[in-house]
């Protein structure tokens, strides 16, 4: 572009209040944008008891490694194998973009934590290629989370946040046109008495005594040289005791003076309890329902404690997400035609390097990836040899008839090679 054309089009957005183009987003004017806020509208909202305990950490930990495992749409073949993705509008929101607010993986964060502490939700499909009208055909464009007010027959009442209004609002809606979502560890995590609530409780209970402890007490006991029987000697008893707490409020360094008679004694701690003996066995026996470690946590996790973590509880977290989406967004028009919600996990984020050069030797050789599938999978770029997108052993002498580039018989191109031409 020449540089008069670049200085005419040129645009900030801090500089330039008045835009050229009156179509633009930067062209309404502050009574157009509607309300603001301090903070974002749709975020998640913990409990008091468990935001300021371990539970959210743990419900933290748990989203983040469900949300890095892709969902897609896909299309599946007559033996339903995968295929290929399908790129739609549900594709889009669950991988790049949910709604203005959101990236898809955020998004799939949100509504993890989300259902990990209400226990319930919604997927609110808020822009459609049309309207879903006698169950005929739609296109998901962008989806909201919501949680269930109320529960009707064959409808729900859903609270959600319009990013028109900038408010949350109750919408009253079908069930058939909502994803409803329930926690599979609903009797562990969210029920009155499960465990993880059990120990949210304790944790409450426990910050109230650690209050009590760091309140600022010195804890003493004074002993008068006099027995304090009678009402004068309770009512000189509390002089005294009003007077050193007067000198240690009043002394720069915390300083009083007693008698020669009188005798102090500290308590160094408070009565025991058992608070904290009863939450680690809470914790203990929450991480072992819901298959996790202290090395899950911590990142310390050997290989098969993820498989297990992954095995008994992403899996059946997910495989309820996708089932939900199917069930839900995809007519029976489309799942007859092979379209499907699946997750893919990658196989190879816990191999350590030295394993994965040998993985990628066996893999290769026994033509169950090619060279190029495999460098994507370790963040290569591929390679521009015809060979490396070959399903090929590399390690037998391949005749230059069966290779990208060479001739048949009859002197014509060879463009791909037939699966079995490899001995």
């Amino acid at each position: 572009m020449a540089v008069l054309d670049r200085l005419k089009h040129a645009y900030n957005a801090f500089l330039n209040r008045e835009p050229f183009d009156k179509a633009s987003p930067y062209s309404a004017g502050n009574s157009e944008i509607g309300p603001g806020s301090s903070g974002p509208g749709f975020r998640t909202r913990f409990g008091f008891s468990s935001e300021r305990s371990i539970i959210a950490s743990i419900y933290t930990r748990m989203a983040v490694d469900c949300s890095s495992i892709d969902i897609r749409h896909v299309k599946l073949d007559e033996q339903d194998r995968y295929v290929e993705d399908v790129k739609s509008g549900l594709h889009n929101c669950l991988n790049v973009e949910a709604n203005v607010d959101q990236s898809g993986r955020a998004f799939l964060q949100d509504l993890y934590m989300t259902l990990f502490e209400a226990g319930h939700l919604v997927i609110l499909p808020i822009d459609m290629s049309k309207a879903p009208k006698n169950g005929g055909l739609f296109d998901v464009e962008t989806v909201r989370l919501g949680r269930v007010v109320q529960w009707y027959p064959r409808h729900v009442l859903v609270e959600a946040y319009n990013d028109r209004t900038g408010r949350r609002e109750q919408v009253t809606v079908e069930k058939r046109l909502v994803g409803l979502l329930e926690n599979p560890f609903y009797t562990v995590m969210n029920e009155p008495n499960s465990t993880l609530q059990r120990l949210t409780r304790k944790l409450a209970l426990l910050d109230v005594v650690d209050e009590k402890v760091s309140s600022g007490k010195l804890d003493l006991l004074i002993q008068l040289p006099y027995p304090i029987r009678s009402e004068g000697r309770r009512a000189d008893a509390e002089q005294r005791r009003s007077d050193i707490e007067h000198q240690l409020k009043d002394s720069s360094h915390g300083i009083a003076y007693i008698d020669a008679t009188e005798k102090v004694t500290q308590l160094n701690r408070p009565v025991e309890n058992t608070l904290l003996v009863q939450v680690d066995r809470l914790l203990e026996l929450l991480y072992t329902q819901l298959g996790l470690t202290k090395g899950v946590m911590d990142g310390t996790a050997e290989e098969a404690e993820m498989i297990n973590y992954f095995n008994r509880f992403v899996e059946p977290v997910l495989g309820a997400l996708s089932a939900e989406l199917k069930r839900k967004f995809l007519t029976k028009t489309a799942r007859t035609q092979g379209h499907d919600v699946q997750y893919f996990r990658d196989p190879f984020k816990l191999v350590p390097m030295a394993e994965l050069a040998e993985l990628a030797d066996k893999f290769t050789r026994n033509e169950i990836v090619s060279s190029n599938e495999f460098r994507g999978f370790i963040g290569m770029r591929p390679a521009k040899d015809p060979k490396a997108d070959m399903l090929i052993n590399s390690n037998l002498t391949v005749p230059q008839t069966q290779l990208p580039g060479g001739t048949d018989v009859n002197g014509e191109p060879v463009d791909a090679v037939e699966p079995d031409a490899v001995d």
